[in-house]
């Protein structure tokens, strides 16, 4: 089973919403016998929440070692998504993905279904029937470690952290080459999102430069 994101944000988003918000009961969670396999049983349950048909939204903050930081907030249902932050935007329906750069005034548009050199979201392909899962609990929260097998490019580690009393992400911290990002994550919702918020405003945009990719 295989899941790609359109979000201009992936290489942290693929892990971010796949590793969010599960149930920590872990001896319910079908008591499977090895750490591994109830971390596994976890990360199932996580997958089906975020990705399924109720969709979810959540507030996120970025910090790559202390040189790079961004905030933002992020909507996501089944194949459509929408993000903001102050110089990015992104609007997908599933179909048509609109990237807004409100610095340059630049729209590009891309097909999310499609590879392409400019769609950082297109390039990460993540098979999650090749991550090493294990949990662990620790004075932050109960951890949920994804490890990426050798060989793989981009992300190799990732650690969620949930809080045990609310059942809701603190945070995910993603190793990528050799260093660690966090992403400390708030706001968390499943259900009840509107699919208006995946429409894009073209109106609102009108003087921006428009860039067509989808043919790329």
């Amino acid at each position: 089973m295989k899941h790609t994101t359109g979000s201009v944000l992936s290489l942290l988003f693929v892990l971010v919403l796949t590793a969010m918000s599960f149930p920590l009961n872990v001896e319910a969670a079908g008591r499977a016998r090895t750490n591994s396999q109830q971390a596994r049983q976890l990360f199932n349950e996580v997958y089906k929440k975020v990705f399924g048909p109720d969709g979810c939204s959540l507030s996120y903050a970025i910090n790559i070692i202390g040189i790079y930081k961004t905030a933002g907030n992020v909507a996501m249902h089944g194949k459509k998504f929408h993000y903001t932050e102050k110089r990015y935007l992104a609007w997908s329906d599933g179909h048509t993905l609109y990237r807004v750069d409100t610095k340059k005034k630049v729209v590009d548009i891309f097909n999310p279904n499609k590879v392409n050199k400019d769609n950082m979201a297109s390039r990460y392909t993540y098979d999650i029937n090749k991550f090493n899962y294990s949990w662990e609990n620790s004075k932050e929260g109960i951890v949920l470690n994804i490890d990426v097998p050798d060989g793989s490019s981009g992300i190799k580690h990732a650690k969620a952290i949930i809080d045990p009393k609310t059942h809701n992400p603190i945070a995910v911290k993603i190793k990528v080459a050799f260093f660690w990002t966090t992403v400390k994550l708030s706001r968390f919702r499943s259900g009840g999102i509107n699919d208006n918020i995946f429409i894009f405003p073209k109106a609102r945009f009108k003087s921006y430069k428009f860039v067509d990719k989808r043919n790329e």
